[in-house]
């Protein structure tokens, strides 16, 4: 009896492993259809989505779509949902938020389209034993989604609505003017914003001031709501910026435009590079949600009276930066690296040739006798002390210093020659790493006048 009952168990498993692969791609196969129910029912039980525009609903069912679609690469892998597999409802969640849905109905809008999904289950599953029992397979973990799904989304329709009351109100646009005017708030709402913030005027608060703006498409996959496609990603970028303040204070972070002007506050003995972690965090996280940003960050500035320069300091840095974006933090440069990007054509040409062609060739073999030049300068000329930096003999680096010198006729230990091949070092360095037709554009996105930032295109 028991083998029986174990070789029957054994076939029924299979059996519903093979009809719960077939109820899942066929659903996989119907997934426009189902999200085109799920919006009918929706509109049908929940009075907020009935009148809604056509770019609304379209969006909507765009968001059905692509969670039926995440929900069945979930189920037919058999794994847990990520926080990556649905880093798209964020942006949905405050575009609900903007369009003044209640929470109430955004989650219930979850719930629906949930039974929909469930029906749907259960209408492939037929009438056999094994249909229902995959059907049943299939129970606990759809719940666990859309348990997951909803509270993500949930949290981000809250967080919106607590960065539209804390920072989009029309205090902390004003202030920023204001401050971008140079100026300082006296009374009022201003005054209260700018001291909630750590901006208290006549003080010399450090402070940096960051400018972001979008690279490449607003939003790939998201379907159009409104003339700017944009705006959602930049308002999620801010809302995201407007999170990392050090020494607990919240930044003023505003969108202005086709840009984000943030200025965070440091405090008493804040660390700019510590903010300048947080803000790489920031856009490595958005990246994850399709959004896209350059950004600059200026300098250490010293009072609210500086705001001004360091703004301009902000927008010039964009300028480093390659088409694809990333953070350009004037606050990790030295003043070396900060001259060596800055430099032109004509610098470059002042290089001797023969360090040019020494270090063009030396980059292509791995850049071994670039390291030792730097490593020499490191250790303060001492010969031993940079082969233990670079772990080798110290007849090696010897030999690496002789070489250097018959090629370039520069003697390291001279310091005008050596400080010549570090500049030329750092001139190859800055040099970007293919043509960028897109700076011209990440500038005029952010220069009000129609006139390019007083940096080196080729920078």
């Amino acid at each position: 009896m028991s083998g029986g009952f174990s070789t029957e168990t054994l076939t029924g498993a299979d059996t519903v492993r093979a009809e719960r692969s077939r109820i899942l791609s066929d659903l996989l196969h119907h997934v426009d259809d189902l999200a085109a129910t799920a919006l009918a029912a929706m509109r049908a039980e929940i009075p907020a989505y009935r009148d809604r525009d056509a770019g609304f609903l379209a969006d909507a069912r765009d968001q059905i779509a692509r969670h039926y679609r995440t929900k069945l690469a979930v189920l037919l892998e058999e794994r847990t949902v990520t926080l990556d597999d649905i880093a798209f409802t964020r942006r949905a969640a405050m575009r609900r938020a903007r369009a003044g849905l209640a929470l109430a109905d955004y989650i219930n809008a979850f719930r629906v389209g949930q039974q929909v999904f469930w029906e749907a289950v259960v209408e492939r599953a037929g009438r056999t034993f094994a249909g229902h029992e995959a059907a049943l397979t299939l129970a606990a973990p759809l719940m666990r989604y859309c348990d997951f799904a909803s509270t993500q989304a949930a949290n981000a329709y809250m967080e919106f609505q607590q960065y539209a009351a804390a920072e989009a109100v029309r205090e902390s646009r004003d202030l920023l003017e204001t401050l971008l005017d140079g100026e300082a708030p006296t009374r009022g709402p201003q005054l209260a914003a700018a001291g909630a913030h750590g901006l208290t005027p006549g003080t010399r608060t450090p402070l940096v001031v960051v400018v972001a703006v979008l690279v490449g498409p607003a939003d790939r996959t998201a379907v159009a709501t409104g003339p700017d496609q944009g705006a959602d990603a930049r308002h999620a970028a801010c809302a995201a910026i407007a999170r990392t303040g050090v020494n607990g204070l919240r930044t003023l972070s505003v969108v202005r435009r086709s840009e984000i002007v943030a200025v965070p506050a440091l405090g008493p003995g804040g660390d700019a590079g510590r903010l300048c972690d947080r803000l790489q965090a920031v856009r490595e996280g958005l990246l994850g949600e399709g959004i896209a940003l350059a950004m600059g960050i200026s300098t250490v500035a010293c009072g609210i009276g500086q705001v001004p320069q360091a703004y301009r300091e902000a927008r010039a840095a964009l300028e480093f930066l390659p088409e694809d974006g990333g953070v350009a933090a004037l606050p990790r440069l030295t003043p070396f690296q900060y001259l060596a990007m800055r430099a032109d054509d004509t610098a470059r040409h002042l290089v001797d040739p023969r360090i040019a062609a020494l270090l063009a060739e030396d980059r292509e073999r791995g850049g071994v006798l670039t390291a030792t030049i730097r490593a020499f300068a490191a250790a303060d000329l001492n010969l031993r002390a940079s082969a233990e930096r670079l772990q080798i003999h110290h007849n090696t680096a010897q030999y690496r210093l002789r070489r250097i010198q018959e090629r370039t006729g520069r003697n390291l230990r001279h310091i005008t020659d050596l400080v010549e091949l570090l500049v030329a070092i750092a001139l190859q360095d800055s040099r970007p790493r293919a043509t960028n037709p897109g700076r011209k554009r990440l500038v005029s996105a952010t220069n009000e006048d129609g006139r390019s930032a007083d940096v080196p295109s080729g920078a």
